[in-house]
């Protein structure tokens, strides 16, 4: 047996509102309080073009149809070195054919999986065959809530059933009560109550309950049906209310508008189970025979109702021998009969409800709880695959160089309470040169992207500290970034540069999806919307690539940004047109000079076209890196950064020196997003190569960082380091160290990456 210390669950998470996000929250929470000692977290799928307030413990978000987000929350889960892996699987919440793109996520992941599966389809098309095999595959067990599903898994996709568990579906401990008291508190006093709840659709046969309303009438008069719940979230993005509309129209048209009542709210629990509570009669006239799961029936069998339902799966297994009472589908005459016989007969009513509770003790959250860690804590060990331990994270190829851990002790010592200094005297902060915008919107974009990397986060206090820079950056006379700030706090400059502007943009792009505050997340948004209009007019390929870095993420948080979503096509099609305008067979590159930060422009085409599905802005960036990477390697073999000696020649082979930091992160980020892109190991021998600049494997065989204090030197001169280690390259540094941690952890023991271009095919 095996003691989890740290659990993930995947699937939808409220305040979404739908079933899986109401079952995931219940189950992270039951296992939560089950098991106190136990870490855990929710990565939460987000359907496209919505955003949520998610609480705290959902520790990393998906946008369903970006498949590089699955490929980042696997990065995410590797690296938080989680013990294994609760997924929720439902058809139509993750993206891709037949939800395929999860498999982005799982085939990359170092822990064993435990997939529950809502639904199992009797008669699959080939896309949910084919992808739901590959679910299982992946899956060290797999858990369903009805025995029909386990029967279907054995018959229909030859799953052996020792791979297998029932586990039903959990309800709140609730008491047996009579339902007078909460009747009274919800103004239902002295009326014979029946109920249906959950998100209105179709399917849910609702229309089918009023028009037996008139057959329950004749012989209890004082009946009201209650309708709870809002109308599905999908159903209101395409047809608006015309669902509930029609069915008030048919409430009124047969006469029974007075005894149906339409409650249009998502409520919370302790609300909801005080409507079970006052219900005579639950009903579930639900139209699909193959459902597998249903909450609401669960609940309410577990508050121990009288249920009258149509026999789709679930309920005809939790309502037989008497614990229910099944009606034909669409069968508003047998429904009429049925209710109406139980509003009559009360000995029949509470025989049914108290055999319904009796059984249910069993469902409860803690049981569920209880069982779900005993199928996850006695894993055969032939299910996991290997974990690579802090104190084996090595990198790739150099197995004699452990990763150090990611300190920031240097990073704190050179802010104050204005922000990040520029320069250091060797360690000391210089506060001679003041500040700029450039620093802190780098460290802002580390501070934020850490959150999504399992690593300690940044102290919020200096987080803000950054933003606050940012913001007084911003000079809304000329709607630009200023760069240069003294120490006494005076901007030196009404504008900075088109390059300066870019990369806070892209701190702003980053903090709008991956700060740990919503409000600051709803800030970097909005001055990111406010600031973007004046790249329209940059001539800088650097600053393009940085605009289109920040606006890869900031459409997670604006997907509706139209002006968003021009902007990053006609940024990246001036990125191409640069490369066809300079490109030649020996000279791959988007100018006929190399300068600083180069390799952000092939990662901002790799990206973008990653996002938008344009293989050409894909392989355009990729032919860029290649070409890239055999100028930035020395004939020993190790990185050698394009030397700041050589900025400005044209079309000339770089200069070894001067070598700095920027070069090697700018590299190493490329190289993760190429990897993204196409699964090349190529990739992660360039970035982990890259990194070992970092270490010593450079021209001067030279360490640049103090791992005990996180600080890196400003980089190499011909004869010896540059001892001052300022507050860009400590930046650098930690950005690089976070992300190749990453690599660390997914170089051994995982399933080779699927490409990402093959998966959107």
């Amino acid at each position: 047996m095996t003691q989890l210390r740290r659990l993930a669950f995947i699937g939808n998470s409220l305040p979404r509102r739908c079933g899986i996000a109401t079952f995931t929250t219940h189950l992270q929470l039951a296992v939560a309080e089950f098991r106190p000692d136990l870490e855990t977290g929710i990565v939460a799928i987000t359907n496209h073009a919505h955003r949520y307030d998610y609480p705290t413990v959902v520790c990393h978000e998906i946008q369903d149809d970006k498949i590089e987000d699955y490929v980042r929350a696997a990065e995410f889960l590797n690296a938080g070195e989680f013990d294994a892996v609760s997924l929720q699987h439902e058809f139509g919440i993750f993206g891709g054919i037949a939800g395929g793109h999860i498999m982005a996520l799982l085939s990359r992941l170092t822990m064993p999986i435990v997939t529950t599966l809502h639904t199992v389809l009797a008669e699959p098309t080939d896309a949910q065959r084919n992808v739901l095999d590959q679910i299982i595959d992946a899956s060290s067990m797999v858990v369903v809530m009805a025995k029909k599903g386990q029967d279907l898994l054995r018959t229909v996709y030859r799953v052996p059933a020792d791979k297998i568990a029932f586990i039903p579906h959990g309800i709140p401990d609730f008491p047996f009560v009579e339902p007078d008291h909460a009747k009274n508190t919800l103004g239902f006093a002295d009326k014979a109550v029946i109920l249906t709840f959950g998100l209105l659709s179709p399917n849910k046969g609702i229309e089918f309950v009023i028009d037996a309303m008139p057959e329950i009438l004749k012989s209890r008069p004082d009946a009201v049906y209650v309708v709870l719940g809002a109308t599905h979230p999908n159903l209101i993005e395409l047809h608006g209310e015309a669902y509930r509309e029609s069915l008030m129209a048919r409430a009124h048209d047969i006469g029974v508008a007075d005894h149906v009542v339409f409650l249009n709210q998502f409520v919370d629990q302790p609300t909801l189970l005080g409507f079970i509570s006052m219900c005579d009669i639950y009903v579930t006239p639900y139209l699909n025979e193959a459902q597998m799961t249903s909450g609401t029936l669960a609940y309410s069998f577990g508050l121990g109702k009288a249920i009258v339902s149509t026999p789709y799966w679930h309920a005809r297994e939790l309502l037989a021998n008497g614990r229910g009472a099944l009606v034909p589908f669409g069968d508003s005459a047998a429904i009429g009969r049925e209710i109406a016989d139980l509003l009559s007969d009360n000995s029949r009513r509470q025989a049914m409800r108290a055999n319904a509770w009796s059984v249910s003790r069993s469902m409860t959250w803690e049981r569920t709880a209880e069982r779900y860690l005993g199928v996850l804590e006695n894993l055969r060990p032939a299910h996991r695959l290997r974990v690579i331990s802090r104190q084996q994270q090595t990198m790739p190829g150099r197995d004699e160089a452990v990763l150090p851990d990611l300190r920031v002790g240097h990073l704190l010592s050179m802010c104050d309470d204005t922000g990040l200094f520029q320069h250091a005297v060797h360690s000391v902060p210089d506060r001679h040169h003041g500040y700029c915008v450039d620093d802190n919107a780098r460290a802002l974009l580390l501070a934020c992207s850490v959150n999504n990397q399992g690593e300690r986060h940044l102290p919020d206090a200096l987080t803000a500290r950054l933003a606050a820079f940012v913001q007084h950056a911003w000079n809304p006379d000329t709607k630009r970034f200023r760069n240069f700030m003294s120490f006494d706090r005076r901007w030196l400059e009404d504008r900075g540069s088109e390059d300066s502007h870019g990369r806070t943009l892209w701190a702003l792009g980053e903090c709008s999806r991956s700060d740990a505050s919503p409000s600051r997340r709803r800030w970097a948004a909005a001055l990111f919307a406010e600031a973007l209009p004046a790249v329209e007019g940059f001539r800088s390929p650097r600053a393009w690539a940085f605009t289109l870095l920040g606006l890869d993420a900031y459409h997670d948080a604006a997907q509706s940004d139209s002006y968003a979503a021009f902007m990053r096509k006609r940024l990246a099609d001036r990125l191409m047109t640069s490369l066809s305008q300079f490109a030649t067979k020996d000279w791959v590159w988007f100018e006929d000079v190399l300068a600083y930060d180069n390799a952000r422009l092939p990662q901002a085409l790799i990206v973008t076209g990653i996002a938008t599905g344009a293989q050409t802005y894909i392989e355009a960036g990729l032919r860029s890196l290649r070409w890239l990477m055999t100028v930035q390697t020395s004939p020993a073999g190790c990185f050698r950064p394009v030397g700041t000696d050589s900025f400005g020649e044209k079309r000339m082979s770089p200069r070894a020196f001067d070598q700095q930091p920027l070069e090697a992160t700018a590299t190493i980020s490329a190289c993760i997003a190429a990897w993204h892109a196409d699964g090349d190991d190529v990739w992660i021998a360039n970035a982990t190569r890259t990194f070992a600049w970092f270490l010593g494997k450079n021209d001067l065989e030279t360490p640049l960082v103090d791992v005990e204090t996180g600080s890196c030197r400003d980089g190499l001169h011909p004869d010896r380091p540059n001892e001052n280690r300022g507050g860009e390259s400590v930046v650098c540094y930690l950005l690089s160290l976070a992300e190749i941690r990453l690599f660390a952890r997914l170089s051994e023991g995982v399933p080779k990456p699927v490409p990402v271009q093959a998966l959107s095919a």
